[in-house]
Formats: structure tokens, sequence, C-alpha cells
């Protein structure tokens, strides 16, 4: 009779942990809030604003930028690499970015892109990402927060 290994053994072996796949996340979010900045990989760089839904900066031609919106992304990169540091705080950056995202998709499907509502800015390349990202961050940190839950739950039963 074989036994089936524990899935996180796997994922073990393919380097994904909890903390590595916060830092590799929070890692992306920098990298994007620094493109943000930088004209030519940021196209129509002279029409950034700050904030607001006027903001003619376009992040690789596609999405909509503004300083605002690249302060959130290197905000977001950093809470993301200071989460990194243990299983639990990697865990929460992971399904509470996630559940940011999914909210922020929500939002920017339901205001009128054209107006004051849409202070980020957000476009629709903006919303799918965010849905993405949503999507991928939860159901990350539900696979990978598996081994903390399991590992707490051992711990419990060891006292």
């Amino acid at each position: 009779m074989t036994t089936a290994s524990h899935p996180a053994e796997h994922h073990h072996m393919m380097g994904l942990t909890l903390r590595n796949t916060a830092m590799g996340v929070g890692i992306v979010f920098l990298l994007v809030g620094v493109l943000g900045f930088i004209p030519g990989i940021t196209t129509n760089f002279g029409a950034m604003t700050f904030a607001g839904h006027e903001s003619g900066a376009m992040l690789l031609g596609v999405f909509q930028v503004s300083i605002l919106h690249n302060i959130v992304h290197l905000l977001f990169g950093v809470a993301g690499l200071a989460m990194a540091r243990n299983p639990r705080m990697a865990r929460l950056f992971l399904l509470g970015g996630g559940a940011v995202y999914i909210v922020l998709w929500i939002y920017g499907l339901v205001i009128n892109q054209g107006t004051a509502a849409n202070f980020v800015p957000f476009n629709t390349a903006d919303n799918w990402l965010h849905l993405i990202l949503g999507v991928a961050m939860i159901g990350l940190g539900a696979w990978l927060g598996r081994d903390a839950m399991d590992e707490t739950t051992t711990a419990r039963r060891k006292m």
C-alpha cells in the first residue's frame, strides 16, 4: 500500500512557500511601482498627474497610472516584503491583498471611469488585472497557507 505525500512536499520542492511567494509578489509590486515612473516604459509620461482619471500616463502603454497609483504599488511591495518574514503574516498578505484587489476590481467595474470617483486611476485593463491578481493571491494564500495551518495544528497537539 502506498501513501499519498502531503501537498506541502510538492510545492516545497518547487520552492513555493508562503514566505518566498509573498516576497516574490512584493518584489513584483515594487518593480511595477518603479517602472511606472520610468519614461518610455510608461507612455505619455508627461501627461501623468498625481491622481485622478485625467492622468494620461500608461504603464507599458496599457495600464493607466498616476503618481498615486505608482506609490500604492510601491507601498504594497514594501508590505509584501515586510510581511514575508513569517508564514502567518505572508499568508495574511496574500489573502488580504488578494481581497483588496477583488474589491478594487469591483470598484473599477461600478464607477464611471470619467469621473472623480476614478481617483487612482483605473482603466479596463487595470480592472481585469486586479481580478487576476486578486484570484491568484487568494488562491496562493489558501493553497500555500495549508502548511501554516497544518504546522499550527500540529504544534497545538504537541502541547
